[in-house]
């Protein structure tokens, strides 16, 4: 298991530089390029222009003529049926009431949205897809990700040449390309308010958390260390967000540093003793895997003197809110919030609540 999680890692360190879309695979556009929108939630200008609210911003009805990786698509005048090969679309596609146009979805989907999904929905492997069934289901949509491209292959190019609209949308890198893409899958399945809706309300918490967050004395920020795979014996590896990341973002929104944002990588691996030389004062996990991994971290050989164990700050987030970029990210910062900030956070209100958007803590 921990070596499939390993390599599960690596993909995703690697989707958010990879960008394949309908037709001949291109560089991601423009407007899809991180690094040009990262300072949106920071910078108040955009800000305040992001969080209009849906009866002041308006929607585009037009489908669109370019997927989020800036190739050329066609999307059919009807969307009925669509294959959706990534957890993070899954979720928005459910969420905008499309669960039964779902005919297929990858199996990590199938993992984490399956009882929400039809029974008889089939799962495919994201990155190595039977592009024959695929095909032969004939939908009229699929959606793609920066995941099934990682390897450097187009493992869709049989379904483009069978004439199906693939719909690419790369990894984002910042809270500003989620709100792109959930506008994007809107548009092309005809619900185009209906999804700026749900980005105006993920914009609204946003909003919210951030002026929380200018309250919080300089003196008592604190410093966080989130990681997605936990050291052993076998990988004494600690793998992070860096710079350039919409967890960097989600950390910084709510008042808190990160220890490794200033990483040049977006995703960078670190050795134990780096981590330790940065002495967090909060550990935010997303690590699934690990059995007990709380107290697994309370109790590493050589950590003791860490900020973040010596006081017990050990948090475990939901893996599927935290790593799928999509609005439920919302719930994954408030939940981050009030495990860092308690007394600041206590009274926000997540908008898409659920049960597992709780963090576990050391208690």
């Amino acid at each position: 298991m921990k070596k499939k999680l390993l390599s599960m890692i690596m993909a995703v360190v690697m989707m958010s530089t990879v960008a394949m879309g309908c037709g001949k695979t291109t560089e991601p556009a423009a407007d899809a390029n991180p690094a040009s929108e990262e300072t949106l939630i920071s910078a108040p200008a955009e800000t305040e222009e992001t969080s209009q609210t849906p009866e002041t911003q308006e929607t585009e009805s037009t489908a669109p003529a370019k997927d989020r990786s800036g190739n050329d698509i066609v999307i059919p005048e009807e969307v009925n049926e669509i294959v959706s090969m990534a957890p993070s679309t899954t979720r928005i596609l459910i969420d905008l009431g499309l669960a039964d146009s779902i005919v297929a979805c990858d199996t990590n989907s199938g993992a984490s949205y399956g009882s929400e999904l039809s029974a008889d929905v089939k799962q495919f492997d994201m990155m190595a897809p039977d592009q024959e069934q695929i095909i032969a289901l004939g939908s009229d949509v699929v959606f793609t990700s920066g995941m099934s491209a990682s390897q450097g292959d187009d493992v869709f190019a049989a379904v483009r040449e069978a004439g199906v609209c693939v719909c690419d949308i790369p990894s984002s890198a910042s809270l500003a390309d989620i709100q792109e893409d959930i506008r994007f899958i809107g548009d092309v399945v005809g619900l185009s308010d209906e999804a700026q809706s749900i980005v105006s309300q993920m914009q609204a918490s946003m909003d919210e958390l951030s002026a929380i967050a200018a309250t919080i004395p300089e003196e008592e920020r604190k410093t966080v260390l989130f990681e997605l795979f936990t050291p052993s014996a076998d990988y004494p590896t600690i793998y992070t967000c860096g710079s350039n990341t919409y967890i960097t973002e989600m950390i910084e929104l709510i008042g808190a540093e990160n220890v490794a944002g200033k990483e040049s990588e977006q995703w960078p691996a670190l050795t134990e003793e780096a981590a330790v030389a940065m002495d967090p004062q909060v550990i935010l996990t997303a690590d699934m895997y690990t059995p007990d991994v709380i107290n697994v971290l309370l109790t590493m050989t050589g950590w003791e003197n860490v900020s973040a164990i010596r006081d017990g700050a050990v948090y475990q987030l939901d893996s599927d809110q935290v790593n799928q970029p999509n609005h439920h990210v919302v719930s994954a910062m408030i939940a981050m919030a009030k495990a860092v900030y308690p007394e600041y956070y206590q009274d926000v209100v997540d908008p898409f609540e659920s049960e597992s958007a709780e963090v576990k803590d050391a208690a």
